[in-house]
């Protein structure tokens, strides 16, 4: 018997939902006999099985949450912030002890680009434009010295370790997308400190740590992807993102691509109230 799924969007993301990988799923789920609504904000509730908590901010409204819990079950329905502060254990402050490179990124997800789109202001206060267009316009310096006083008294930014993955002269990192008991690990490689898609030069896939894995259920996340890298031996947690992007415009015919998709989606049945 077909279940009903119960997507839950942003209020202002009407004209972007094609954007996300998401809005890929929904066929797969529809084909194989559920029912899918799209909700936009929270003004309007449709009785489903599941919510799919699906809001592009670092910061997902208390209220958003709270109309997510009325259903019986909720994808990423614990997951309130993923802003970097939440999560990363190699923040630095002006002056401290630290003699290697450090990276100056945003505080809120994909350089606060999502806020910034949806007229939210900055958490200084200064304007809604974010400073970064993307995580491509993060900085790298040599030294904290080096690093701007202004990185460090906006809220909007944080100063990390640079703690890089290198091998062979590449920059690697794994990327581990999941939804449900379905996950796929690509480990990257790029000649540029940030790496990512746009930027990689060769990838493969890759084996998920065990440790990551535990992570995200940890924090409670059902869907999205965490970026992570291995520094000399060490684990370093990246990102973690739960509104992940879509780079097609539609359905590939590429069987790699379809298959995957189909697996992706299917994952979410194992979160499916009993």
């Amino acid at each position: 018997m077909g279940r009903h799924i119960a997507v839950l969007f942003h209020e202002s993301d009407r004209e972007h939902a094609d954007f996300y990988a998401v809005s890929r799923l929904i066929p797969v789920w529809e084909e194989d006999g559920h029912r899918v609504t799209r909700l936009f904000g929270i003004r309007d509730f449709v009785p489903a099985d599941l919510a799919f908590v699906h809001v592009d901010l670092s910061d997902v409204p208390e209220a958003y949450l709270d109309f997510a819990g009325r259903y019986p079950a909720a994808v990423n329905g614990r997951v309130r912030s993923i802003r970097k502060r939440t999560y990363s254990p190699y923040l630095l402050a002006q002056g401290d002890a630290w003699a290697g490179p450090v990276i100056v990124k945003s505080d809120r997800n994909f350089g606060g680009f999502p806020e910034s789109l949806r007229q939210i202001p900055r958490l200084d206060g200064l304007g809604t434009r974010a400073y970064f267009n993307s995580p491509l316009d993060y900085r790298v310096f040599d030294r904290l010295e080096d690093v701007p006083e202004a990185f460090f008294q906006s809220p909007d930014f944080i100063v990390q370790r640079f703690l890089p993955e290198v091998e062979d002269g590449l920059f690697h990192v794994h990327t581990y997308s999941f939804l449900g008991d379905w996950g796929d690990c690509l480990r990257l490689a790029s000649e540029q400190p940030v790496v990512k898609a746009e930027t990689k030069v060769a990838s493969g896939p890759a084996r998920v740590d065990p440790r990551v894995e535990a992570l995200r259920r940890e924090l409670g996340f059902d869907y999205g992807k965490v970026d992570y890298l291995y520094h000399q031996g060490e684990l370093v947690v990246l990102d973690f993102n739960k509104t992940i992007g879509s780079r097609g415009g539609g359905r590939q015919s590429n069987p790699h691509t379809a298959g995957t998709r189909l697996a992706r989606a299917r994952g979410l049945y194992a979160l499916f109230p009993d």
